[in-house]
């Protein structure tokens, strides 16, 4: 069951020219402010067009280089962004908002170290920021620092009640040190801002079946999929719901077409490993289990699993190894596994 954080909404920046002169400064302009208008509109083809006839008319354009990058991290290409954006800063190194969106580059691309110097860079400029504070929690959060992500997350929503990223942030935060009651909490807010917020909904329908509560967690997930029915986080979740359910063939349907949208989703390989382990297909469900393993995410008892189905297939050596990477990664299984066969 994979865990949505919820990704910045990127800030859409109406740069207004302060001078022009000539021609092509004209042209530029006017190139521009029809790509801002083609981003407001989330028409992200024409408006990366649009910038890119602005910035051939004028080759130091720094707004058009933001607003390009912006728009090829709308796009998925955040590789492509961190190049553009990086422009923009060198042509204006006053112009701090490039700063904080090149951060949100860097994030996707965990350019980690480069974050925390652009988020320093603007500190100062960024102090009542609910977006700066958003963007460093996700920071603190990448790095595995728990408290001092809560703690910006806390700040982001105190400058900004309606922040919805900053709520579901939070959430994530909380349900990975197993605090449900409060990821719950932020959940149901970001929901009430947002009622169809995809991410709260499948993180509440994790909540869910961490309660064993099936039902509610599969009407969590419906909701998703209704608007959505490509979902491929909901398609995975609501199969692993049909799998305690008695509905196994439907689970694997869904848990496929997520791994036709997501190939590399270990909690969905992990998932479909368990449909053929509950078939005693146990070469089928060992594939399955070592492709998740290969991709290293963490992924809830995914080792302890593996072990099992090791373990079915008379390798108990391989069981135990398993098993014992496990105990290192804190799988609950796998501990579990190990202690009762491996002494």
């Amino acid at each position: 069951m994979p865990f949505l954080p919820s990704k910045p909404i990127l800030l859409i920046l109406l740069a207004v020219l302060i001078s022009c002169s000539g021609q092509d400064e004209k042209d530029a302009a006017d190139f521009f402010l029809k790509g801002n208008k083609a981003l407001n509109q989330k028409n992200y083809a024409e408006a990366l067009r649009l910038y890119d006839e602005a910035i051939s008319k004028n080759a130091d354009f720094s707004d058009a280089y933001l607003n390009k990058g912006i728009t090829l991290l709308k796009l998925g290409r955040p590789s492509d962004a961190y190049e553009i954006l990086t422009e923009a800063v060198r042509i204006d190194p006053s112009l701090v908002q490039a700063n904080l969106v090149r951060a949100e580059a860097g994030l996707d691309l965990g350019r980690l170290q480069d974050v925390r110097q652009d988020l320093s860079l603007i500190e100062k400029e960024y102090k009542d920021s609910t977006r700066y504070y958003l963007v460093e929690g996700n920071l603190y959060e990448a790095q595995g620092n728990a408290s001092s992500a809560l703690s910006a997350y806390d700040r982001a929503i105190a400058l900004d009640k309606l922040n919805v990223e900053a709520y579901v942030n939070r959430g994530a935060v909380h349900y990975r040190i197993r605090d449900f009651h409060q990821a719950r909490y932020d959940f149901e807010n970001a929901l009430a801002l947002d009622p169809a917020l995809p991410q709260a909904l499948n993180n509440l329908g994790l909540i869910a079946i961490k309660n064993m509560d099936w039902k509610h967690a599969n009407e969590l997930f419906d909701k998703v999929l209704d608007k959505n029915p490509d979902d491929a986080y909901s398609l995975n979740n609501k199969g692993y719901v049909l799998l305690h359910s008695g509905e196994a063939d439907q689970a694997k349907r869904l848990i496929e077409r997520s791994l036709e949208k997501q190939p590399k989703n270990g909690y969905a390989l992990r998932n479909l490993g368990l449909y053929y382990q509950r078939q005693k297909q146990y070469n089928e469900a060992l594939k399955s289990y070592l492709k998740a393993v290969e991709l290293a995410d963490p992924v809830e008892e995914l080792y302890g699993l593996t072990g099992q189905t090791y373990f079915e297939l008379k390798d108990k050596a391989n069981a135990c190894k398993i098993w014992k990477q496990g105990i290192i990664l804190k799988d609950s299984l796998a501990i579990t596994e190990a202690r009762r066969n491996c002494q």
